[in-house]
């Protein structure tokens, strides 16, 4: 991983809760690592949501360790206004955090903003309901116009695709959804319809991964490492777990995705 972020400036991993139950069960150290989450941790309530908390914080702290090749319980993990995780005194690094059941998602970036969502692809969000917040006019047609099944798995795309965009930005949920809308562009990538200057160059990727979860990325490498021809999406590391597949407006199953 390190090697990667070296090379490209950001990496994607993803683990599961469970895999990560035992230490967060029996690591005598849990304390130290945790830092300034010990007493939110103590203070949950529910034991699988203490757990749950104790384990995407442990794998966010692990990776960055990884990544940046220190030890994982020297890093101070921060959060700003919304709640936006960072960490302290690494202005350099960025780093968001997703999960969803038992996945666990982290994005670490050291070439710009990165951020990171993931849904189950079973969910069926309400399109009636929740247009209104999610869609811009032209999604929101697009949408009207796909079959019931295909409607709601391209809603949960743009869902989780703006949930990572307006993560990286630092906004998260305080920004309209609305207010954000993506298209595609003649190479049929996903790209920002519209907004300020550098827009643009936002890269944004979808990962269908075990069948089971769509998870969206953004990232905005500075201008300076820009190249003329986008890189590809970047891929989920190996964490002992079955490789990601892109996803692009198919269903899963489909045959032909192509990467977002």
């Amino acid at each position: 991983m390190h090697d990667q972020l070296a090379g490209q400036g950001h990496a994607l991993v993803h683990t599961t809760w469970g895999q990560w139950l035992a230490a967060a069960l029996l690591d005598p150290g849990l304390r130290s690592l945790l830092g300034r989450d010990w007493p939110r941790y103590r203070q949950t309530a529910a034991p699988a949501g203490r757990l749950r908390f104790a384990v995407s914080r442990m794998v966010l702290k692990h990776t960055a360790a990884a990544a940046l090749q220190v030890p994982a319980d020297a890093l101070d993990l921060a959060y700003r206004p919304g709640g936006r995780p960072h960490l302290r005194g690494l202005a350099e690094a960025e780093v968001s955090l997703a999960h969803t059941d038992e996945l666990i998602v982290v994005g670490i970036s050291r070439s710009g903003p990165i951020g990171v969502d993931a849904e189950p692809v079973t969910r069926r969000p309400s399109f009636e309901l929740l247009h209104p917040y999610v869609c811009t006019p032209d999604e929101a047609a697009e949408l009207a116009a796909l079959g019931e099944d295909e409607r709601a798995l391209r809603l949960l795309h743009l869902w989780t695709l703006k949930e990572a965009y307006t993560k990286a930005l630092g906004h998260g949920m305080r920004r309209s959804f609305s207010a954000v809308g993506f298209r595609r562009d003649e190479q049929g990538r996903t790209v920002l319809a519209g907004g300020p200057d550098g827009a643009a160059r936002w890269i944004l990727a979808t990962h269908l991964l075990h069948g089971r979860y769509l998870v969206s990325s953004a990232r905005r490498p500075p201008r300076e490492i820009e190249t003329a021809s986008r890189p590809a999406p970047y891929p989920l590391e190996e964490t002992g777990l079955p490789p990601a597949a892109t996803l692009g407006w198919q269903l899963p199953g489909s045959s032909g995705a192509q990467p977002t």
